[in-house]
Formats: structure tokens, C-alpha cells, sequence
């Protein structure tokens, strides 16, 4: 009944959640009001045109949907068991990862513990956790700041510079360096993500009196080159993009009083599964020796400390 609720409730509408689950809309309004009855609460407020979640509902959904990714899990590593893995581990990323440390990490991984399957899961600008607030993923790389949760644990493997892509064409691509008051007034291309992640990579706390002006939103990395090669903005982006997404058409300027981008793995601290643990051991032993290009270790202490002085945080 959950996986019925969670198909209406995110179409909002009985007809479409139907077709999605491949039954009759009789049928699905039944489990519906079957699942009402056995919680003891309204989920819907139904009329002729419209549904909508009800407060209950929305404090289901919520739950639901991590229910649901709990079951698919379970049903996963019941059936790697019998085929004689020994465990799994689902690594969330977004656009390069953890840049060349990536398969160096895997491969370190991998080699000390052959019997644990390792998927590789994508994840757009939308959500900075990169899949651990689901639970859809067990570890993730991800690009600070994030919030932080009572069940989130972060450490910051290193920093990079972060830099300026324009297109070619344009006059910026002239010069070696840039500040961020150079661009201030250009238009900017924006990440669709949460109101902080957002400003972060538009450097808003950089531009003093200038305010952002955007040209477009994106929600992937294509995206953005996409906008940018179209003139339709500018955008930061980490050194390391440049090695990994250089295409003709574009051109990557520093920007010396940009502050960096940290690069950390995330897990959940209230998952206590080997498999993680060990990941991030083996990230944290590849990360002192300093594989990537351009990044360095220097200044994560002061990262993580600035991070706990600001938040109250949680990160290790």
C-alpha cells in the first residue's frame, strides 16, 4: 500500500497513478482508503479536480519514500548473499566526483575487499547530500557546504581552487585572472539546488554591492556548459572541472580571491555498516597523497574547523 500512496502522492493524481502502477484507478482509490483506515488519519483532500497531500500526508511521504528504498536494499543484498557477495555499497557523486581520486579510491577499495559490490550512483544539483538523505545511497562525495544533520558525518579529503568558465568568445577568456568583482555584473549561470549550494557556487557572500544576476538555471553539469556556450552566462566551477568536462568552446579562467571548494566524503552515522567504514578509511588513506592536481590537504583543518564553529556540526 505504501508504494500506492507514494505514486499518487507524488502525481497528484489518481488517473496518471494509476497508469504508472499498471492497475485500475478503482482499485488504487481502494488501497488508499485502506491505508487511511488502518492509520487512522486522512492522507488526501480529494475533489473533482484536484488532489492534495494533507499534513499526515506529507509526514508519510516523507517516510514512505525511505521505507521503500529501505525494502529495495534489503531485497538487493538478500539476493547478492546467494550469489556469494559479501556485502554492498552504493557511493553517491556529482559531475567528477572526487575527480582523479575516484578510481583510485575504487580500486584500493576493491583490491582489499573483493567481495563487496560497489555501484556507482549519479545524482544532480538538486540535492547537495547526493542521495544519503534518502538513504538511497551509503556514502557519497560531495562538495561542502551542506547543512548539517545529527545523521550526517563529513570529512573533507581535499580543497580545490575554484575557477571561472566563460566561452571562448567572450572578452573574459583573454585573461589569465580574474577577480570576482571582474565579473560581478555578468550573468551568471545558476545551479537548480538548495537556496545556500546555490549561492555558494554564484559566490554570493564575493560580490558586495553587486547583486546575482541570472541567465539561466541548470541541474547538471552538461547543462551548464550548455548555457554558457549559448552566452547565456558564466559560471564557477572547481579546477578540476576543466580536466574532466573540457570541451572546445569554452575556456577556464582563475579567479585568485574566489575562495575554495572542498571535496569530502559523507556517510550516515546512524548506519553503522562495515562496508562504509572501510570506504571511507581507504578515501582518507588515498587522500594524503595528494593524486589530484591543483588540490591540496592544506587548509582542510581550518575548513572543518571554520565548518564546526558555524554550524554546531557533526562533521569528523
Amino acid at each position: 500500500m505504501l508504494r500506492y500512496f507514494v505514486a499518487v502522492a507524488e502525481e497528484l493524481h489518481f488517473g496518471r497513478a494509476a497508469a504508472r502502477l499498471h492497475i485500475s484507478q478503482p482499485s488504487l482509490s481502494v488501497q488508499i482508503r485502506k491505508l487511511e483506515h488502518v492509520l487512522g488519519a486522512r492522507l488526501l483532500e480529494r475533489t473533482s479536480r484536484s488532489v492534495e497531500l494533507t499534513p499526515a500526508g506529507l509526514v508519510l511521504l516523507a517516510e514512505a519514500r525511505r521505507l521503500l528504498v529501505s525494502a529495495e536494499r534489503l531485497t538487493s543484498a538478500t539476493r547478492e548473499a546467494a550469489n556469494g557477495h559479501l556485502g554492498s555499497l552504493i557511493v553517491g557523486f556529482q559531475s567528477n566526483a572526487a575527480a582523479e581520486l575516484t578510481p583510485k579510491i575504487l580500486a584500493a577499495f576493491q583490491t582489499r575487499y573483493p567481495h563487496v559490490q560497489v555501484e556507482m550512483r549519479s545524482h544532480d544539483f538538486s540535492d547537495p547530500y547526493v542521495g544519503l538523505g534518502n538513504g538511497s545511497v551509503d556514502v557519497a562525495f560531495v562538495r561542502p557546504p551542506v547543512l548539517m544533520q545529527s545523521w550526517l558525518s563529513v570529512e573533507t579529503l581535499f580543497v580545490e581552487p575554484r575557477v571561472l568558465v566563460t566561452s571562448s568568445e567572450s572578452p573574459l577568456a583573454e585573461y589569465e585572472k580574474l577577480t570576482v568583482e571582474d565579473v560581478a555584473d555578468e550573468p551568471f549561470v545558476g545551479r537548480r539546488a538548495p537556496e545556500y549550494w546555490r549561492d555558494f557556487w554564484l559566490a554570493s557572500e564575493c560580490r558586495g554591492p553587486h547583486p546575482v544576476r541570472l541567465g539561466a538555471e541548470v541541474s547538471s553539469v552538461d547543462e551548464c556548459f550548455e548555457a554558457i556556450l549559448s552566452r547565456r552566462g558564466v559560471a564557477f566551477t572547481q579546477a578540476s572541472t576543466q580536466r574532466f568536462y573540457g570541451r572546445p568552446g569554452l575556456s577556464f579562467v582563475p579567479v585568485e580571491d574566489l575562495p575554495p571548494s572542498p571535496l569530502a566524503i559523507a556517510w550516515r552515522n546512524d548506519m553503522d555498516a562495515r562496508p562504509v567504514h572501510d570506504f571511507v578509511e581507504t578515501a582518507r588513506l588515498l587522500a594524503g597523497l595528494d593524486i589530484v592536481p591543483s588540490a591540496s590537504r592544506a587548509g582542510v583543518d581550518q575548513l572543518l574547523r571554520d565548518a564546526r564553529a558555524s554550524t554546531g556540526s557533526h562533521a569528523s
